[in-house]
């Protein structure tokens, strides 16, 4: 394959990341801005139970459906690529029988089980949640199925729906579901808004499954017509095939499921702990893991969705390359994709490290949780990196048939940080800190056993003064000028301009002050990455509308010589 049609491929591959990417971040923007409003009904205790009835809820998920759809894209694409339309659209139709059968013994299973995953009063939060557990399978089998023909924009008009509706009906079930507990007591109340908060996200999910159940409806007919131009003669029988995808995606559910796990394995122990050997109240160690998990984390998951969308995109076409045997060109799109990733995901953590408490305050406002939610922001910036590497290189060594490496490297990140929350727990006064440190620790080890797995088996190794050292120096010396902006900013409408002799004025103080600074930041990171040639006039030629991106970087006269 030529160099240009390799940029054209590449091009293509950055416009549909973009495209999910895009959608993404949508979602999570939605659903920070409906965070505030739920938090004021339900409070930080109800989210507390409904953070640990929703971590058992994506466990399950990870066994019956999270992976289907990065599953279904990688089988599909290689059967796309060789042109077997027959055989790819069989592979569909195994994967369906299967999210049908395990999704919905997963959901009788959980319903009645319950309370052996959850404290007492997150057992009806749960049991909420059962259903989508069936659904939620079909919803990734559709999105795997059209992100295998390289077309991220079903997949990403169906993430922004199903997330609206979660918010809209989140809230409005929540405020309904206490008013109707009346005159009970706030833990009651608490449990009944975590219901109806789980309740949205169910509506959510049953939104986005018509939407793509109508888009797969409309695509009818140009499926049959491609199909019968399958004059290959391969039609491999379905005992083959179910055998194929369980190989696929027993992988891709272990990996991702040891990679969750953490999740639920740190809420256990942190509960635990705090209650049985410290003898804290439950309500108190609930608030703070509800302060650490729908706060801190949920902000942090944001620049990490960017990744996981980059990754997405990259399996469909890192598989095709793979499977024609073109060695040269799969290692090219998988440095790409760790390298954008990279220019993407080091200034965000440094963005959330230096303004750490402008974005919570911005996002939630409440004053009593506001210096804690800002200090775990800020130490837990860091592993947004390590975590959006992390999920790029995941997704390359299953496009290449490593399926089993990401799972090597989940398992022996897992022990290691468990070992650690443990020690600090029991050995410490760190409290709801230790989760931070273990979480930092969790991502700094996948990211180096991946890396290692990547150059041993792969012999791709990362450039690290391209791909690390001067992203890191940009977004340093950004995270600084972009701080000292908001400071100056706030200080001048706090001070000169009394906003800050209200709540309600300082809150707006600091929406004015943060936009003008992430907006310098921008500007800045970029200059930089230029001057510092971590990015070139080609690269940017490589990219969609690349020829407007070049002549506005000469106009900002970010090229040496420059006029």
């Amino acid at each position: 394959m030529t160099g240009s049609s390799v940029k054209r491929n590449n091009s293509q591959v950055i416009v549909q990341a973009g495209i999910l990417a895009a959608a993404s971040i949508v979602v999570r923007i939605i659903g920070l801005l409906y965070q505030a409003p739920l938090t004021a009904i339900i409070g930080d205790e109800g989210n507390g139970y409904y953070s640990f009835a929703y971590n058992i809820y994506t466990i399950v998920l990870l066994i019956s459906s999270y992976s289907i759809p990065s599953a279904v894209s990688k089988l599909m694409a290689q059967k796309l690529a060789l042109r077997y339309y027959r055989d790819a659209q069989r592979i569909f139709h195994v994967v369906l029988a299967y999210v049908l059968c395990v999704g919905g013994f997963l959901s009788v299973f959980i319903y009645f089980t319950a309370g052996f995953f959850v404290g007492s009063s997150s057992v009806p939060v749960l049991r909420v949640f059962t259903p989508t557990i069936f659904l939620f399978g079909l919803l990734g089998a559709l999105r795997g199925y059209f992100q295998a023909q390289a077309t991220m924009v079903p997949t990403s008009i169906s993430q922004v729906i199903e997330q609206i509706m979660n918010a809209a009906m989140s809230i409005l079930a929540a405020w309904l579901f206490i008013r109707s507990a009346g005159g009970a007591d706030p833990t009651e109340q608490a449990i009944r808004g975590a219901q109806g908060s789980a309740l949205g996200t169910g509506i959510g999910v049953v939104s986005a499954l018509l939407f793509m159940t109508w888009v797969y409806y409309l695509n009818g007919d140009r499926r049959k017509k491609r199909i019968e131009k399958d004059k290959s003669g391969v039609e491999t029988p379905y005992r083959e095939i179910l055998f194929e995808v369980m190989r696929v995606v027993t992988p891709f559910v272990l990996s991702s499921f040891i990679l969750n796990l953490t999740t639920t394995l740190n809420q256990t122990i942190y509960s635990r702990i705090m209650m049985d050997v410290r003898a804290l109240d439950q309500a108190f160690v609930t608030t703070q893991y509800g302060i650490f998990s729908r706060k801190a984390t949920v902000i942090t998951n944001i620049p990490i969705s960017v990744a996981t969308a980059a990754s997405a995109a990259v399996i469909p076409d890192i598989s095709a390359a793979f499977a024609f045997g073109d060695r040269e060109e799969t290692l090219f799109r998988a440095r790409s994709a760790v390298h954008i990733t990279s220019l993407l995901a080091i200034p965000c953590a440094a963005g959330l490290f230096f303004l750490a408490k402008p974005v919570t305050m911005l996002l939630f406002p409440q004053k009593a949780s506001l210096d804690q939610a800002s200090y775990l922001l800020m130490a837990l910036a860091v592993s947004v990196f390590f975590y959006s590497i992390s999920t790029v290189t995941n997704a390359v060594l299953q496009s290449t048939e490593h399926m089993n490496l990401p799972l090597v490297s989940a398992v022996i990140a897992l022990v290691m940080q468990t070992v650690l929350l443990q020690i600090l727990l029991r050995k410490t006064d760190l409290d709801v800190y230790a989760l931070v440190i273990s979480s930092v620790a969790y991502s700094v080890m996948i990211f180096l056993a991946n890396e290692f797995f990547l150059r041993r088996y792969l012999g791709s190794s990362a450039n690290l003064g391209h791909d690390y050292v001067v992203p890191v120096v940009s977004s340093v010396l950004m995270g600084c000028a972009s701080f000292l902006a908001y400071k100056l900013i706030n200080w001048i409408l706090i001070s000169a301009a009394g906003m800050g002799k209200t709540l309600k004025g300082e809150y707006f103080a600091n929406l004015i002050a943060i936009i003008p600074a992430i907006a310098g930041a921008v500007v800045i990171y970029a200059f930089l990455l230029i001057r510092l040639k971590a990015v070139t006039r080609e690269d940017l030629l490589g990219m969609p509308r690349g020829a407007k991106l070049v002549k506005m970087a000469e106009r900002l006269r970010f090229f040496p010589g420059s006029r």
